[in-house]
């Protein structure tokens, strides 16, 4: 099931801020049908990242009877508290009490090619997601994508719900189903090059293309060229930048300048530092350039977030 490790893929935080203890956690494990772990963590370091879905196809022409589907998801922003007693708090620390933890939830769920067959029974295969389903899509792939309103409801009905015994089988069942069929549809418009990048169908590519992630998070206040990054990760350009559009859905340099945005935003409002301050951290070479990029990303000035 999903690891640290996954999440810090998913995500793109650095492994520095990946302090976090396990508050809750929930699995199912029934041969032959869906298994899916749920793992609910209080992280120590502020979490500033997007919520995001990872899809896994995992394909092999030799043994059909290991292939699967799997779906991950981490999402942020939600509270919990263990004291089940004290639903009428203010949510806040008392004697005997710390409030209510903002939390960081990994949800896993896994479908063999045995019970997803129930969906393509009888059906001809006319698309690309019929074509997963069945697992007759001939190439593995990953792909990362940002979780909408639909997703994000499912999966938070998931760790709120008064259900119990088999009316919570019934429900949880349905949501995963739900799940599976808004997460399928991100498949529905990919371009056929997407699926045809044979280097992604290998472990070491995407691997690369994840290490070329990392390395671009650990240079967010010293840029690094396309060129570098390419032989950093020992990878034609080309193909890197191909691979990084299909496996997280957006260029090298919008990724970049998103990441350098957001952590902009943690420096200004958690940390309190200044605009000059950020600025140069970033690596900008000018306030004005910097104020400039900030609010075409956010929509507002950096000086608006100072305490």
């Amino acid at each position: 099931m999903v690891q640290v490790m996954d999440i810090l893929k998913m995500t793109g935080k650095p492994a520095s801020e990946m302090e976090m203890d396990l508050l809750y956690q929930k699995d199912q494990h029934v041969p032959g049908s869906i298994q899916y772990n749920i793992k609910r963590y209080y992280a120590h370091h502020p979490w500033v990242a997007e919520d995001t879905g990872m899809m896994v196809y995992h394909y092999s022409t030799s043994r059909s009877e290991e292939n699967y589907l799997e779906l991950r998801y981490c999402t942020t922003g939600n509270r919990y508290c263990n004291q089940k007693s004290c639903s009428g708090c203010a949510e806040l620390p008392t004697d005997n009490c710390s409030g209510k933890h903002q939390t960081v939830d990994v949800f896993t769920f896994h479908f063999t090619g045995t019970f997803l067959q129930q969906f393509v029974h009888n059906v001809k295969l006319s698309n690309r997601k019929d074509e997963v389903l069945a697992f007759k899509h001939p190439h593995a792939f990953t792909k990362i994508f940002p979780l909408c309103n639909r997703k994000r409801n499912a999966l938070d009905s998931l760790l709120n719900h008064s259900y119990s015994g088999a009316l919570e089988n019934i429900f949880v069942n349905a949501k995963v189903h739900e799940l599976l069929l808004y997460s399928l549809e991100c498949l529905v418009d990919e371009k056929e090059e997407g699926f045809t990048c044979k280097f992604l169908a290998d472990e070491s590519g995407r691997d690369r293309i994840y290490q070329a992630r990392e390395i671009l998070l650990q240079h967010i206040g010293d840029p690094i060229t396309i060129k570098e990054l390419s032989r950093k990760v020992a990878m034609n350009e080309c193909y890197l930048k191909k691979g990084f559009k299909e496996v997280f859905g957006t260029t090298i340099f919008d990724f970049y300048q998103q990441q350098r945005m957001e952590h902009a935003k943690y420096l200004l409002y958690e940390k309190g530092l200044s605009v000059t301050d950020v600025s140069a951290l970033l690596g900008y070479s000018s306030i004005s350039h910097f104020s400039a990029a900030f609010k075409k990303h956010t929509g507002i000035k950096p000086c608006e977030l100072l305490k």
